[in-house]
């Protein structure tokens, strides 16, 4: 696997402040290609040890029908020299995931579902920090965040953020969709 060539720079942001890192992955997600296929996340890889981004990601930022947090996983491999199979043993010990959305549990496209992209990395991950959890709209209702605790990876909502969020992930729809 190529490394990527280009340097990414990230803002500094307070450690523990799970907010702000929810605005940062919601920056992200503003970026996304507006499709009425799918919704527009944002996703940000944080060592919380050290309060450092490691990798930030958004729908269909890499090429194919990717989503926020395999794109996340995809450049932070590529940065580190490693398949995105063996990044469980590159990432530090405090790792956690930000993300406008709940994972998918489920793909329409075939690709592997991002609960599973963070089950395989065994316990690299932490915990899970999502802005609004994620409608019914494409694949019916997302049990993954019970897979996730059944494998003691935490998964905390950040709320207050609901109404910049939804918009930002819906926009091409053509309904609104509920994500209660």
């Amino acid at each position: 696997m190529q490394a990527m060539s280009s340097q990414y720079s990230y803002p500094s942001i307070e450690a523990g402040n799970h907010r702000a890192y929810m605005r940062y992955a919601l920056e992200q997600a503003r970026r996304a290609p507006k499709l009425s296929t799918n919704f527009c996340v944002g996703a940000v890889l944080v060592d919380s040890g050290e309060n450092r981004i490691l990798a930030t990601g958004y729908t269909m930022e890499l090429e194919g029908t990717t989503h926020a947090e395999q794109c996340c996983f995809m450049k932070l491999a590529s940065k580190l020299y490693v398949e995105e199979d063996e990044l469980n043993k590159a990432l530090p010990e405090f790792t956690v995931l930000y993300t406008t959305m709940e994972p998918c549990n489920k793909r329409l496209s075939g690709n592997l579902p991002c609960v599973d992209r963070i089950l395989k990395l065994g316990n690299a991950i932490k915990t899970v920090y999502v802005g609004v959890m994620e409608p019914e709209k494409f694949v019916g209702q997302n049990t993954g965040r019970k897979r996730l605790m059944d494998a003691g990876i935490e998964f905390e909502p950040v709320d207050g953020l609901e109404e910049e969020i939804v918009p930002i992930a819906t926009a091409g729809h053509s309904k609104e969709v509920s994500t209660t």
